[in-house]
């Protein structure tokens, strides 16, 4: 594999792009079941996906992780760990009702949103959260203060917001969107309210920017781009929309290798590749494997931008780990 583009363009070749695959957030979480599995034992119960891909789910329930949707499922006094994704203050509270050990591996850069939510609702501000309705991360977000928080999902939904005060008014937003839509959305409220607030930082997190140009910077260059992640996972539908609209011939999502389908590759001389932030390395490489053994043999990894930000496990596991480490 070659660290850039070569000046000659060979008939079939990859470009994949760099970064991909996992953030910070997600490889802490997936740390967090990992360590709490080999720490306390099997089984290690898991509110929701830890994060959204299928592949991460199979090989951790393989190891005894036990996947459920809310906290009366699991067994009083066990162990449970809380996703990625984040969730409501209602769900700590349960936990501790049925007197479970919770270990919360929300990603900071959501809680960091959750901290946004609580201050401006205390401070008496209209939050305007954009995202979208169901997701994890939006309802552990609007759980922070359902009374102040209204969900805008996209631009054409501005027109349905309602405010009791134009004055105080401030967006945050769901950490994996696509970055344009949602300045697009910020656009349209601001032309509502000219007063809107911004937080005080971007709330899309840097991984899903980063993911985001560098498949901005491929598209134009490809007639076929490869999104490896789940259908779930927001940030990498929003990567194959980034892709189509950046000028991608046909773009397409795939959970693995089996689900590309020969007839995308006719009359395709290159292929872009990348992944969500939740796809394992493994998944991307099998795509690549596939697509070598049928001539798309020249990979070109172009790099965009380099990624070195980890996360602390949380400090619930840390502290277990630390005592256990000094008996």
């Amino acid at each position: 594999m070659s660290d850039a583009a070569s000046p000659s363009v060979p008939a079939k070749r990859v470009l994949l792009a760099k970064p991909r695959g996992y953030c910070a957030g997600v490889d802490r979480a997936v740390q967090t079941v990992e360590q709490a599995l080999d720490h306390y034992g099997a089984p290690v119960y898991v509110r929701k996906q830890i994060v959204h891909n299928l592949h991460v789910v199979r090989s951790l329930e393989a190891r005894g992780a036990v996947f459920v949707e809310e906290n009366d499922e699991v067994p009083e006094g066990s162990i449970v760990v809380f996703s990625a994704h984040g969730v409501a203050p209602e769900v700590h509270a349960e936990a501790a009702s049925r007197n479970l050990r919770a270990i919360d591996a929300t990603c900071p850069l959501v809680t960091k949103v959750h901290h946004e939510a609580r201050r401006f609702a205390a401070e008496d501000y209209d939050i305007v959260l954009i995202g979208h309705q169901g997701h994890e991360e939006v309802v552990g977000t609007t759980g922070e203060a359902p009374e102040s928080i209204t969900l805008v999902d996209g631009p054409a939904d501005v027109a349905n917001v309602e405010v009791r005060d134009p004055e105080r008014v401030v967006w945050l937003s769901q950490t994996t969107l696509s970055v344009d839509e949602t300045m697009e959305t910020v656009a349209a409220l601001r032309q509502k309210f000219p007063l809107l607030q911004s937080p005080p930082s971007d709330d899309i997190c840097y991984a899903t920017q980063n993911r985001q140009a560098a498949v901005k910077a491929i598209a134009p260059q490809v007639e076929l781009f490869l999104v490896v992640g789940s259908v779930n996972s927001s940030n990498s539908v929003r990567m194959v929309e980034v892709a189509r609209a950046a000028g991608a011939g046909q773009a397409y999502l795939i959970d693995n290798a089996e689900q590309i389908q020969p007839e995308w590759l006719a009359g395709v001389s290159t292929v872009g590749l990348s992944s969500g932030a939740s796809v394992p390395e493994v998944l991307v490489r099998e795509v690549a494997e596939w697509l070598a053994a049928r001539g798309w043999s020249d990979l070109v990894e172009v790099a965009h931008t380099e990624e070195r930000l980890v996360f602390a496990l949380p400090q619930e596991l840390r502290r277990d780990l630390k005592l256990a480490a000094k008996k």
